[in-house]
C-alpha cells in the first residue's frame, strides 16, 4: 500500500482533475451503451464504476480508462432480447429475464478473460502489426465521431405493430441546431486556446464548466445529460451503491441450457473486450513512451467484469476515447482511473441533479477534440511511402472497424498481414548449386523453409540428371514447420528411389531435433559432426591470431 501511495503522489493533481474530466465525458457514452443494449442506464453506470475502479487499481496499464463500452454492448443486444423471450416460456414466466442472462454472461466473460491472463495470452498483442494499430485508431476515431454526430438528434420511443419498442433519432433543426453547433464550437475553442495560455488547469474540464455555466445562467434551452437520459426511456442518474444481486441467483436456472445460451456471447464479448483493451494499452504505451503489462490487464479486466456481473452491472473494457482524454488532460497514474470511478459513483449517489444540467454540446465538443487528437493524421502522409500491402491493411482495418466491429477488423488485419509476410518470405528461398572436386553436387539452400516456400524448394532439385552423390547444405536456411519436414523427406525419398546418395548438412540443433523426431530415416542422411563454416574461428579459438601483425592484408 505504501508503494502504491508513493507512486500516485507525484502526479496527484493532474490525475485527480483528469479523472473528473473523464467521468463527465464517460456519462453520455455509458448511457448510449445502455440504450444500445436496452438496459437501465444505471446498470451501465454501475458497471462502468466497478470495472473502472478494479482495472485502475490492479490493471497492467496506469492511465488506461475502462468502462461500459459500445463494442461490448452490441454483442449483448441479441442475448438480452432472446433472454426476454426465453423467460416468457418458463412454467412461471419471469419478466426482464434477458437482464439476468446478461449478468450471468458478464460473469462468464470475466472468467474467460482471467483464464487468458493466467495463460499469458496478453503477450500476443505484440504480434499485431503497426498498420493494424493505425487502422484500429483511425477506425475507432471515425466511429466515435459518428456517435457524436448522432447527438445532434432527439431520441423518440416508438412501438411497432408487433409491440416491439425501439428508439428512433429525429434530427435537430432551426435554432436548436445552430445553438448546439455554437456550444460545441465554443467548447472546442476553449480546449484549443486554454493550453496556449496556461497548462495549470485541465482544458477539457474548464471547457465543460464554462459551457455549462453559459447554458444555465443564460437560460438557454438545449439538450442536457438529464434530458438525454429521459428521452431514451431512463428516469435519471440517481441510483444506489452497487450491491450483490441476489435476484440473479434466484431467477436464473442453473443448467446446461443456460450455459449453452450464454457461452457464445460471453466468449465473443471476452475476446472483443480484451482486444480493445490491449490495443488501447498499446496506444497509451506509444503516447507515454512506457510499457504496460498485457497479462495483468487481462486479469484485471476479467476480475472487473466478474464483479460487475455479480453486483448487477454490465460488461465493459478499455475505452480509447476516454483514455485519450485522460492522457491529454495529464492523467498518467492509477489515481486518474480511480478518481474517474469514484467521481462517477459520486454523481450517481449525490450530485445527479447537477450533472444532469451539463449540456450534451459540451461533452460532444470534448469528444470531437479527442477524435482530432486520436486520429493518425500521419497515415495520409505516409500511405504512399509504405509498402502497398501495409497501406491496404491500414485502410481495410479502418473500414472494417467502422462497418462491422473492432474484433473482426483486427482479425482481418492480422490475417492479411500474416499472409503477406508468408508470401514475401516464400519468394526468398534460393538454391546455389556447385560441384566438389569428387563430383558431388552441392545445393546451398538460402531462405526460410516453411509451408509457403516448399513448392519453390522442390523445384530446385534435378533428381534425374544429378550425379550419384548429392549434398544439401542448410547453412543459410531453417526448417520451420511440418510442411518443410515433409518436403525434405520427399526429396530424400526421390534421390534414394533413383539409387543415389543424399546427405544433409549444416542443420541447426533445433532443426535436427525436429527432423529426428519426425522420422528415423533422417539419422542416416544427416551429417551431424560438422562445423558451421560461418563460425569456424569461433569454434576454434586456438586459430585466432595472437596480434594484429599475424593478419594478412
Amino acid at each position: 500500500m505504501t508503494e502504491f501511495i508513493r507512486k500516485i503522489v507525484p502526479n496527484a493533481k493532474d490525475d485527480v482533475l483528469a479523472g473528473i474530466t473523464v467521468s463527465l465525458a464517460m456519462i453520455p457514452e455509458v448511457v448510449a451503451f445502455a440504450f444500445v443494449a436496452q438496459i437501465d442506464p444505471l446498470v451501465a453506470l454501475s458497471g462502468a464504476f466497478i470495472i473502472g475502479l478494479i482495472t485502475a487499481i490492479f490493471g497492467g496499464r496506469p492511465g488506461l480508462i475502462s468502462g461500459a463500452a459500445g463494442a461490448v454492448a452490441v454483442i449483448f443486444v441479441s442475448l438480452i432480447s432472446e433472454g426476454h423471450a426465453k423467460g416468457m416460456l418458463f412454467d412461471a414466466p419471469i419478466d426482464n429475464m434477458g437482464y439476468y442472462y446478461l449478468l450471468a454472461a458478464v460473469v462468464l466473460m470475466g472468467g474467460f478473460q482471467i483464464i487468458a491472463g493466467i495463460f499469458k495470452l496478453g503477450r500476443f498483442v505484440r504480434l499485431i502489426p503497426h498498420p493494424v494499430m493505425m487502422g484500429f485508431v483511425n477506425g475507432l476515431a471515425i466511429v466515435i465521431f459518428i456517435a457524436q454526430v448522432k447527438m445532434f438528434t432527439h431520441k423518440k420511443l416508438e412501438v411497432t405493430a408487433e409491440g416491439v419498442k425501439k428508439y428512433i433519432n429525429i434530427p435537430m433543426d432551426g435554432k436548436e441546431l445552430y445553438t448546439m453547433i455554437g456550444l460545441v464550437l465554443l467548447t472546442m475553442a476553449v480546449i484549443w486556446v486554454l493550453p496556449k495560455i496556461t497548462k495549470k488547469v485541465p482544458a477539457s474540464l474548464t471547457a465543460i464548466l464554462i459551457t455549462t455555466a453559459i447554458v444555465i445562467f443564460g437560460g438557454i434551452e438545449v439538450s442536457t445529460v438529464g434530458s438525454y437520459i429521459v428521452e431514451g426511456g431512463g428516469t435519471g442518474l440517481k441510483g444506489e451503491l452497487p450491491t450483490p444481486n441476489m435476484e440473479l441467483w434466484q431467477n436464473l436456472p442453473f443448467n446446461m441450457d443456460t450455459l449453452g445460451f450464454i457461452l457464445p456471447y460471453a466468449f465473443l464479448a471476452a475476446c472483443v473486450g480484451l482486444i480493445e483493451s490491449l490495443m488501447t494499452m498499446n496506444l497509451v504505451d506509444e503516447l507515454t513512451e512506457t510499457r504496460g503489462n498485457g497479462n495483468r490487464e487481462c486479469m484485471a479486466q476479467g476480475a472487473g467484469n466478474m464483479l460487475s456481473g455479480l453486483f448487477g452491472g454490465t460488461g465493459g473494457c478499455g475505452m480509447i476515447g476516454q483514455t485519450v482524454i485522460n492522457i491529454n488532460a495529464g492523467g498518467r497514474g492509477r489515481l486518474s482511473g480511480i478518481m474517474m470511478a469514484v467521481t462517477l459513483l459520486t454523481f450517481i449517489l449525490f450530485t445527479d441533479k447537477y450533472i444532469e444540467q451539463v449540456p450534451i454540446a459540451a461533452l460532444v465538443g470534448v469528444m470531437i477534440m479527442m477524435v482530432i487528437e486520436t486520429f493518425a493524421w500521419s497515415s495520409f502522409r505516409i500511405i504512399r511511402k509504405i509498402p502497398k500491402a501495409d497501406a491496404f491493411v491500414l485502410v481495410t482495418v479502418s473500414a472494417v472497424t467502422v462497418i462491422y466491429d473492432l474484433a473482426i477488423a483486427v482479425f482481418v488485419g492480422v490475417i492479411i498481414s500474416a499472409l503477406v509476410f508468408a508470401w514475401e518470405n516464400a519468394k526468398k528461398i534460393r538454391a546455389r548449386k556447385r560441384f566438389k572436386e569428387d563430383g558431388t553436387k552441392v545445393y546451398e539452400i538460402w531462405g526460410p523453409l516453411f509451408f509457403g516456400s516448399i513448392a519453390t524448394f522442390n523445384d530446385k532439385f534435378d533428381v534425374k540428371n544429378d550425379p550419384e552423390q548429392v549434398e544439401v547444405d542448410f547453412v543459410e536456411s531453417r526448417v520451420s514447420d511440418h510442411s518443410a519436414i515433409e518436403a525434405i523427406f520427399n526429396v530424400v525419398e526421390k534421390y534414394e528411389a533413383a539409387g543415389k546418395k543424399i546427405k544433409l548438412k549444416h542443420l541447426s540443433e533445433d532443426c535436427k531435433a525436429l527432423l529426428y523426431k519426425s522420422s528415423p530415416k533422417f539419422r542416416e542422411v544427416i551429417i551431424d559432426a560438422i562445423d558451421d563454416p560461418r563460425y569456424h574461428l569461433a569454434a576454434n579459438p586456438e586459430k585466432f591470431p595472437k596480434s594484429l601483425s599475424e593478419y594478412k592484408f
